[in-house]
């Protein structure tokens, strides 16, 4: 035996150096520098200010081109809204069709992101290793049908009212809400940081787009059939330089031996392999494209099939655990989030199962002992797949008290025509309430973030459930997470309840700050002429309610009020006025007419009160068992 592989005590093993293609540029052999890393890094840079410059433009101007995004395009496919997004998809699917799938590697922001997380990993000593699956490279194709084709499925077959194949088309090419179909900014970073740098650290460079984009679900089918590919000629030498460059985890060499052409549509004609080839032989050209190909390169796939198939079901486990949790989480941040738990699941699945185990170099099990780095990885991974365990538990109460909110259905008008609408609701009204209430709650008691749509939702729950001072609670709490119009919508139904339990003062401070929000808002005004009508302010109500009534003559409520107020005032003309006014847009509902009822008799208009309960009794004879108050 010889006297290296003799075992004895105290001996240490020797460490076997393997030959390694050199990364640095030389004379002795090594990897030459690609020429086109430059030009592609300054193409993406660029990219990236021009969308800043977009977004600089829209707030200076206040209005601007619509978003240059392949997600608008869903907007164009269910609404027939054609937006700059649809356009720039769709003309960058038709490139592909011809030259292959370019657009990726050389317009497209998150690539740059991810570029930048591989060239930074590089240049701290580490070099992502590309993860590889059977299965999960289709969920981007998935994901793709899902939002681009599954929409129009629906409606024109399987909804209850059917709709156009083709919608009719607007054009939306301009707006001046930039960022409405934007995360918020808060979001937007994380989201940015998980899908162009976490996914790279662990899936290896590109791994958003092979397992999360489904922008290149489209991209990937439509390379298949270009006949623009990277080629090769007869100098090729099988050196590998093309494969130990690439930059999308293509094997190069291997493929245009096979093939004489790069097959595998994660190609995203970055050229690297090109620039760098000793010989020149890889070149794009156009000829027969990959799907003419029978039998693709095989691959070395970490996982058994068993894996492979827990795998897919962890995916879809945590996309839907973290997709839209707390209204926050956006699809794609959700694809990406999913795609790193589906990895960190499956490695330490490996870790307890396989004896030896490592990453990026590091041993994270040996001879069947897990490491101390293994016990950290471990600890951190567990940490991570803890908060999707956590966000799924979150968005199944927030998705099932969701779905009980939007089962309760008494009208909101009805519901907030008098402090406790219990009377109105019917058994499975109030089972729905009970069970939205508990689904909600636990909800809000474990979320880490607060959320702001379900928190208006519990409000309304607990408001029908009789604890209005929880509801006004829970509006106030709601209006301090939201801007805009939801913001406006949670301080008027908190001002409305405020005024049904005659709290005037604080429910006219209320709809001030809804108004100030959204001017437009005349239900707000409604209410607000009511908070001074109790308040004796009764000229300023008087001018509020015809404001909202000139603005809208439809508001039969308001022109009640202008009815009683003047017949108070004893001015009958202009009482008789409003009240015909307010009679021609009532609708014969026996309902409608006894809200209208409890809103008058609740500001002391008696008389006019009295007339709409004999209304809704001679509508329908059953209200006769109610008692007006």
């Amino acid at each position: 035996m010889a006297k290296d592989c003799t075992k004895g005590p105290g001996r240490k093993r020797k460490s076997i150096e393997l030959p390694v293609l050199n990364d640095a540029a030389g004379k002795d052999g090594g990897i030459r520098k690609s020429r086109n890393a430059g030009w592609r890094a300054a193409v993406l840079i660029t990219i990236n200010l021009l969308m800043i410059a977009h977004i600089v433009q829209w707030l200076l101007m206040g209005e601007t081109v619509s978003p240059i995004e392949p997600s608008e395009a869903m907007y164009t496919i269910q609404d027939g809204a054609v937006n700059a997004g649809f356009i720039f998809f769709s003309l960058a699917i038709l490139a592909t069709l011809i030259f292959g799938r370019f657009v990726c590697g050389w317009g497209c922001h998150i690539i740059a992101l991810q570029d930048l997380c591989a060239w930074l990993l590089k240049k701290a000593g580490l070099k992502p290793r590309p993860f590889r699956s059977r299965l999960l490279v289709f969920i981007p194709l998935v994901v793709a049908l899902y939002m681009f084709v599954w929409p129009t499925v629906y409606r024109t077959f399987l909804a209850e009212q059917k709709q156009p194949l083709i919608p009719e088309f607007s054009n939306h090419l301009i707006t001046t809400d930039f960022w409405a179909t934007f995360p918020p900014v808060a979001v937007a970073i994380p989201f940015l940081f998980i899908c162009g740098f976490v996914t790279v650290y662990f899936l290896g460079s590109k791994g958003f787009c092979t397992y999360a984009c489904p922008y290149g679900g489209f991209f990937a089918v439509a390379d298949k059939v270009a006949p623009g590919r990277i080629r090769v000629t007869e100098d090729c030498e099988q050196c590998g330089h093309c494969t130990a460059t690439c930059t999308s985890n293509v094997l190069v060499h291997k493929e245009v031996k096979e093939h004489g052409m790069v097959v595998d549509p994660g190609c995203m004609k970055c050229m690297d392999c090109v620039s760098v080839c000793p010989n020149d032989a890889l070149y794009f050209g156009f000829g027969k494209p990959a799907v003419s190909v029978s039998e693709p390169v095989a691959k070395r796939y970490p996982l058994s099939w068993p894996e492979e198939i827990a795998g897919v079901a962890v995916f879809f486990l945590s996309f839907l655990a973290v997709w839209n949790v707390y209204q926050l989480v956006p699809m794609l941040m959700a694809l990406g989030i999913a795609s790193v738990t589906t990895f960190l699941v499956l490695k330490v699945w490996k870790l307890v199962t396989v004896k030896n185990q490592a990453f990026y170099g590091y041993s994270l099990r040996s001879s069947g002992k897990i490491t101390a780095v293994g016990f950290v990885f471990a600890s951190a991974a567990m940490l991570w797949i803890g908060l999707n365990v956590h966000s799924g538990w979150v968005r199944y109460h927030e998705s099932a008290g969701t779905r009980a909110y939007e089962q309760v259905r008494i009208p909101d008008e009805l519901a907030l025509a008098q402090p406790d609408p219990r009377a109105w609701l019917s058994p499975d009204d109030l089972a729905n309430i009970e069970s939205g209430r508990k689904d909600l709650s636990r909800a809000l008691a474990i979320s880490l973030f607060t959320n702001s749509e379900a928190l208006p939702k519990l409000a309304w729950l607990e408001y029908l459930g009789g604890n209005t001072d929880r509801a006004i609670e829970l509006l106030e709490r709601s209006a301090d997470a939201q801007q805009g119009q939801a913001k406006a919508l949670s301080l008027y139904y908190r001002g409305a309840i405020l005024n049904r339990t005659r709290m005037f003062e604080e429910a006219l401070a209320s709809l001030d700050r809804s108004l100030e929000e959204r001017p437009d808002l005349i239900l707000a005004r409604v209410e607000r002429g009511e908070s001074l009508w109790m308040l004796g302010k009764k000229q300023e109500a008087i001018s509020v309610w015809k404001d909202a009534v000139a603005k809208n003559p439809r508001l039969a409520l308001a022109s009640d009020f202008l009815a009683g107020a003047y017949d108070s005032f004893g001015n009958t003309g202009e009482s008789v006025k409003y009240e015909q006014l307010a009679n021609s847009y009532t609708p014969s509902d026996p309902y409608f007419h006894w809200m209208l009822g409890l809103r008058l008799k609740h500001v002391g208009m008696d008389s006019l009160a009295d007339e709409r309960f004999e209304e809704a009794v001679r509508l329908n004879p059953s209200f006769r068992k109610l008692s007006s108050p």
